[in-house]
């Protein structure tokens, strides 16, 4: 087939030639990463770089005609809450892409709107309050302190450090402060879950949901001794040194017992379908000591990148990298042959 794969970029009037030359260089980015398996798989790829005017997206697209887009963007103009405007673009111009529509990435992106929609289903959620950018705290909330305080919309863990675990209205009215004054949104407080951060990744459409093997961020214990000390930061997640210091690895999930997966999957499962979920997504659960499974968020547009969580589970469950990215190709085709793009 003929792929064009849309990404981010600086690069201001680089080409499809710019781009190959990197990605024959090896240059670890996603992209390219995700060009060299469709080349290796057999397709006809197109690189296009979408910088802030969309204007040579389209052209380029228009000359190129792409029997599907590999959709790489993470965002619009550096900001990655507008990560839903390039695929709206895409469904507007009647071009065919991977992953999730704008509504699924509209819906997921907000973390009090996709709690309301899976409590809908039944999905145990942990109980929330949220405060506008102009609404201050006054006073304690309806919830069980300890409660966790993130910005509502972001992703990547942006704006979670140990000090968002809180434990009085005065914390609390702190912590909305700060997100509210370095982030320029609403903030959301949830009741604070302990337990196993587990990572599940699900690929496909419809009745054909395949769970790949669940990823557990584990803490050395003897260095993060508190519950607050055990939670997925900025740092934890993406800070290779603060990983090394705090012996922090994500892992492939340590034992769990048969009952607990097959309930891990079956909520997995329900909040993908709730979601508008689209060909793969990776969806982030907390298990307790009492294996009480929690539904903490889901990424519509998780990092699929060689090396990283998700790829390394596909390669787990018998799918090398081109095979991965073959899967979520086959998956988005099925969807265009059968003129579903809802």
């Amino acid at each position: 087939m003929k792929v064009a794969v849309v990404f981010d970029t600086p690069r201001k009037g680089w080409g499809h030639d710019d781009f190959a030359r990197e990605v024959a260089a090896k240059v670890e980015e996603p992209e390219y990463e995700i060009a060299g398996a469709l080349t290796h798989n057999g397709h006809d790829v197109r690189l296009v770089g979408v910088g802030p005017d969309v204007r040579p997206l389209l052209d380029e697209l228009a000359a190129y005609e792409p029997d599907l887009v590999f959709n790489c963007t993470e965002g619009f103009g550096n900001k990655p809450a507008l990560d839903y405007l390039i695929p709206a673009l895409l469904e507007a111009e009647g071009y065919p892409y991977t992953g999730s529509p704008p509504l699924a990435l509209l819906t997921t992106r907000n973390k009090a709107i996709s709690k309301e929609v899976l409590a809908y289903f039944g999905i145990q959620v942990p109980g929330f309050a949220t405060y506008r950018l102009t609404e201050e705290v006054r006073g304690a909330p309806a919830l069980t302190f300890p409660l966790i305080v993130k910005p509502l919309q972001e992703d990547a863990s942006l704006g979670i450090a140990q000090a968002s675990i809180v434990r009085d209205a005065d914390q609390l009215a702190d912590r909305v402060a700060f997100v509210h004054q370095s982030f320029r949104q609403a903030a959301i407080a949830e009741e604070f879950v302990e337990g196993r951060e587990l990572y599940v990744s699900i690929v496909g459409n419809g009745d054909d949901l395949d769970i790949l093997p669940i990823v557990e961020m584990v803490f050395d214990r003897r260095k993060a001794r508190r519950p607050e000390e055990r939670i997925a930061t900025r740092l934890a997640k993406w800070d290779v040194g603060y990983r090394d210091r705090k012996g922090i690895r994500n892992v492939f999930a340590r034992p769990i017992s048969r009952r607990t997966r097959e309930h891990i999957a079956d909520i997995c499962r329900t909040a993908f379908r709730a979601l508008w979920l689209r060909d793969y997504a990776r969806l982030d659960v907390r298990l307790t000591a009492d294996d009480q499974v929690w539904f903490i968020e889901a990424n519509a547009n998780p990092f699929i990148s060689l090396g990283h969580d998700m790829a390394n589970a596909a390669e787990k469950a018998g799918m090398s990298y081109p095979a991965f990215i073959e899967r979520i190709v086959k998956e988005a085709s099925r969807r265009r042959d059968a003129h579903d793009q809802a």
